[in-house]
């Protein structure tokens, strides 16, 4: 087979060598006799899968003490419905910023529980920049403020963490946690889908402050309440096991590539030299306002849309897929998680420029 490289924006990119591991160990997972997905989550040998996952998402995050780290089910849009449930503890409001279509899902969703207010949106701009946090409006009764970190449709990205005004910030991180260095304790909570940066689809990473972890309402099932996981650490019901393995091996490869610092690094240069490479062209565009721009989705937009279909049949025919854009925005989009080698990135360069040349 010929090289591809895989610009999904979810279910994303696998290194190579975490593949080729749990290829080796599918049907003998060292030396048990038995598969992942056959072991007991009770039984020590998964226990030890999960004891190492939690160890090394704290090691690599350096999630203080006294943050819990979840591994649950739903995606991240469950934890839109569930967030409000398990940390309003008797407020009736949250403060929600508006930076893209999930931050805008996230927020719709919070209103079945509580009253949303928006404390900051870029709906006006079409999603192309974040507002200056001088212009945010934050109630200081409201129970949290919530963003979203990167916002994957559209390929805007907070750069710094924002200021809650001494009120819990929640975070969803789901496509670009471990792409950068974070400081936990600047939040309150912090959530993630794991198929951008972690591994499959099928695990949801919720990292709270023990001070949030409070009984839910009384409408939330057992096992959507943070509480009840977090005493039966998050194994209430049975848990993905073999996803929550891939992740583990996602977590060592990370550590074995020299952590976050150093991925941040990669990122940074891959981002820059993509970002260059359409700010160079006549053909290709950038939307996102220049400080805001994602590292790890870059949405680009052909000035002859006629053109859309060809770029992306073509694409495909160098080995170079999932480019189209979302469907809401159109264009191409090149999702370039940490996964993605800095030889993919070229790789697309080299074709764009390429296909400016000849189109």
């Amino acid at each position: 087979m010929s090289k591809v490289y895989n610009f999904s924006a979810g279910p994303s990119v696998f290194p190579k060598s975490v593949l080729e591991q749990a290829q080796q160990e599918l049907l003998d997972w060292q030396g048990s006799g038995f598969s992942v997905m056959e072991m007991s989550h009770r039984g020590k040998y998964f226990q030890s899968i999960a004891e190492a996952l939690e160890i090394d998402l704290r090691s690599l995050m350096s999630i203080p003490d006294n943050y819990k780290v979840l591994f649950l089910q739903g995606g991240a849009s469950a934890q839109f419905s569930l967030i409000p449930q398990n940390i309003l503890q008797g407020k009736t409001k949250a403060c929600y910023v508006k930076t893209g279509a999930w931050s805008e899902k996230a927020a719709a969703d919070a209103g079945y529980y509580c009253e949303v207010l928006v404390s900051a949106s870029s709906e006006d701009s079409h999603y192309t920049t974040i507002p200056d946090e001088s212009t945010w409006q934050i109630d200081p009764q409201a129970a949290y403020l919530h963003y979203t970190s990167n916002e994957t449709i559209h390929g805007v990205e907070f750069s710094t963490t924002p200021n809650a005004h001494g009120l819990p910030l929640v975070a969803d991180m789901s496509s670009n946690i471990l792409s950068r260095k974070i400081q936990v304790s600047q939040h309150g909570l912090i959530y993630a889908g794991t198929q951008k940066n972690m591994g499959p689809a099928g695990v949801t990473v919720v990292i709270v402050r023990d001070d949030l972890i409070k009984p839910a309402s009384l409408t939330t099932p057992a096992v959507f309440s943070y509480a009840e996981q977090a005493k039966n650490h998050s194994m209430l019901n049975t848990p993905a096991t073999y996803n929550w393995y891939l992740v583990g091996l996602i977590l060592k490869w990370l550590k074995a590539q020299g952590g976050v610092e150093a991925m941040e690094q990669l990122n940074i240069a891959k981002a820059a030299k993509l970002y260059q490479a359409i700010d160079q062209s006549s053909l290709y565009s950038n939307p996102v306002a220049v400080p805001y721009r994602s590292r790890m989705n870059v949405p680009f937009i052909l000035a002859d849309q006629n053109l859309d279909k060809l770029f992306v049949t073509e694409a495909e025919a160098n080995g170079l897929f999932e480019l189209k854009g979302h469907r809401s925005v159109g264009g191409m989009r090149a999702s370039i998680y940490n996964a993605m080698p800095e030889e993919g990135v070229l790789a697309l360069i080299d074709f764009m420029a390429e296909f400016e040349r000849t189109h």
